[in-house]
């Protein structure tokens, strides 16, 4: 699969464009206790900035190569890879075209698209 199914990318869980990079396509799943699992699907070589998560987050590469930042090192995930970030830990990261990740985080980490007015 290139491309996640249909029904992981419906509209009403888009997320807000100004919290992904550019380049990136996201939508959120929101669980009952605050957190949220996320999945992103990157159109272009682009990067994250620098931040830091006052909750957990752990995500998985299933496809392209997802370069993480961390604690002054660079880690390289490929398919199948997966990365604990404690919350706290400042983090960054850069992604090549086609890059699909799952992330699931221990608050609530996004907001969804607005709705555009008909």
């Amino acid at each position: 699969m290139d491309d996640f199914p249909a029904f992981m990318k419906h509209s009403a869980n888009a997320i807000a464009s100004h919290q992904q990079s550019v380049g990136v396509e996201g939508y959120v799943f929101d669980g009952i206790d605050g957190s949220q699992m996320a999945v992103f699907q990157c159109a272009k070589n682009s990067s994250s900035n620098e931040h830091v998560h006052d909750f957990d987050e752990y995500f998985l590469v299933i496809q392209g190569e997802y370069t993480l930042g961390i604690q002054g090192r660079k880690i390289t995930l490929k398919p199948g890879d997966e990365y604990h970030i404690p919350k706290g830990m400042p983090h960054d990261g850069s992604f090549t075209a086609g890059t699909r990740t799952i992330h699931a985080f221990g608050g609530k980490r996004a907001d969804r698209r607005k709705p555009e007015c008909a």
